[in-house]
């Protein structure tokens, strides 16, 4: 597995094909219906954006030449947060599931966290997304909250838990 952590020409078209594919299926990645290319971009271009002003890491992973996962954060813009940031996406192609991309990645994404100096970094995960919760509690994330039945995808409702690593402790 090749991680990278610098968008190629592809990446846009690459990523929108992933997760279209994902969110029909049914991930818990924050859209009901799958996004189109123009929020792709939109999401894309914000990112390497901020990862150019030291404000972010992207990281995006590809077996056998084939982007497969990608995952980024994003620091705090609030004055008083920023020496903190935000795990926002963490995707994987469900073919890969299952190969250690999803670890490959969140970790690849600690290291560039403590690299930046990030003090605490968070994240959210829908209550049902079980693997996910599981590779984050065993990367050294606690749960610090849950709002009950707050995230809606038609009539279901589910859990938003809150997760965060405390690199001031050794995190």
């Amino acid at each position: 597995m090749d991680l990278a952590s610098e968008p190629e020409v592809q990446l846009t078209e690459s990523v929108h094909r992933m997760l279209a594919c994902l969110v029909r299926g049914g991930a818990a990645l924050g859209w009901v219906e799958p996004p189109s290319r123009d929020e792709v971009t939109a999401l894309l271009g914000d990112v390497v954006s901020a990862v150019r002003c030291g404000d972010a890491a992207l990281r995006v992973a590809y077996l056998g030449g084939r982007l497969v996962g990608f995952g980024y954060w994003l620091r705090y813009g609030r004055p008083t947060h920023r020496p903190h940031a935000d795990l926002e996406k963490l995707a994987v192609d469900s073919a890969a599931h299952g190969r250690g991309v999803g670890r490959a990645l969140t970790t690849a994404l600690l290291t560039d966290a403590r690299d930046a100096g990030i003090e605490v970094l968070t994240l959210d995960a829908r209550g049902d997304n079980t693997p996910a919760l599981r590779l984050y509690r065993s990367l050294g994330f606690t749960e610090y909250g849950r709002l009950p039945d707050f995230v809606a995808v038609g009539e279901h409702r589910y859990d938003k838990v809150f997760c965060m690593l405390d690199f001031r402790r050794g995190g």
